[in-house]
């Protein structure tokens, strides 16, 4: 392992700062690290933990074999840096990801900005990592991962971008984009946005209780499984031209409208319902809420013009 000069303190009983395994690679290891630091790991990696309050979090994938990891910014508490085999782990020690969700769903733990933590860290790793963050107020960015993703967020914001493996994204209150994601995306929110921009995804499955959700639909070459659900948020879906669905969305004593003649609309009172097949039907729209509206738009063609393209 190589390291910049700024000094860190071995966590006890962890063994030397830089520990080297019998054949030359880095072994494993464990650092308090309580200022501003860049260290990178040789030899093989699988698996990414990170674990922050407050700051940002940045990961991106590459094709070199080592991994990089640079916090530059840090206050108050010092961070763990752990390396265990192919497992490297970069958090604060007493975080309980479900304990803190827990406190502030029910109004119990105060802004997580005003808590004693502060860390900006981007670490650049083998694209086939599995991905495992866990944010408070902290904003996320992963980008060019093709292993598995798992991000969860209280207040901060997530983006992904890139993405071609499994990726679930959890959040409370913080909103999540997904940019050109290919892999299966599943997002699970109490009042956070949702925009998917240029999605690609062959399934794609988001719930939440009022969060709004912008999904702009490029799966052209094959059917896309698709189901939103909201209690009280909007959903806008764009789907491509031409497409192969089946499609069903409702709501309760929201508005419904789209821009396909081969659709139907049903009901006036209570339940309201869009459906019909697009297409061969051979894929799946399904979008419900209680209380929110639903549009489906047409998407432009891919012959249209880059200003067509936008998303919603």
């Amino acid at each position: 392992m190589s390291e910049s000069p700024h000094t860190s303190s071995p966590v006890p009983g962890a063994g030397a700062d830089s520990p080297r395994g019998a054949d030359g690679g880095p072994g494993d290891g464990a650092w308090s690290v309580d200022a501003p630091r860049r260290m990178s790991f040789e030899g093989p990696l699988t698996a990414l933990r990170v674990r922050v309050i407050n700051g940002a979090v940045n990961v991106v994938g590459s094709p070199d074999p080592a991994t990089h990891l640079d916090v530059s910014e840090l206050s108050g508490r010092p961070l763990t840096v752990r390396r265990e085999g192919g497992t490297l782990t970069v958090e604060y020690e007493e975080f309980s990801w479900q304990g803190l969700r827990r406190l502030i769903e029910r109004g119990e733990l105060p802004d997580p900005r005003a808590l004693d933590h502060r860390a900006v860290v981007s670490v650049a790793v083998p694209d086939s990592v599995r991905l495992d963050v866990r944010a408070v107020g902290a904003d996320t960015v992963v980008s060019n991962i093709a292993g598995p993703a798992d991000v969860k967020a209280v207040s901060g914001e997530t983006t992904l971008v890139g993405l071609s493996g499994t990726v679930r994204a959890d959040t409370v209150t913080g909103r999540v984009e997904a940019h050109s994601v290919t892999g299966p995306l599943t997002v699970a929110s109490v009042s956070g946005d949702l925009t998917v921009v240029d999605g690609t995804s062959p399934t794609l499955r988001a719930d939440s209780v009022n969060g709004d959700m912008i999904v702009d639909v490029d799966r052209t070459g094959s059917p896309a499984d698709i189901a939103l659900s909201s209690v009280s948020g909007e959903i806008a879906v764009r789907l491509p031209h031409p497409v192969d669905a089946r499609v069903e969305a409702s709501t309760t004593s929201g508005s419904l409208s789209h821009a396909f003649e081969e659709l139907r609309v049903s009901g006036q009172f209570g339940m309201k319902k869009i459906t019909g097949e697009l297409g061969a039907g051979s894929g799946r729209l399904k979008a419900s809420t209680v209380s929110g509206s639903i549009a489906l738009l047409r998407r432009p063609s891919s012959d249209a013009g880059p200003n067509d393209k936008k998303v919603l």
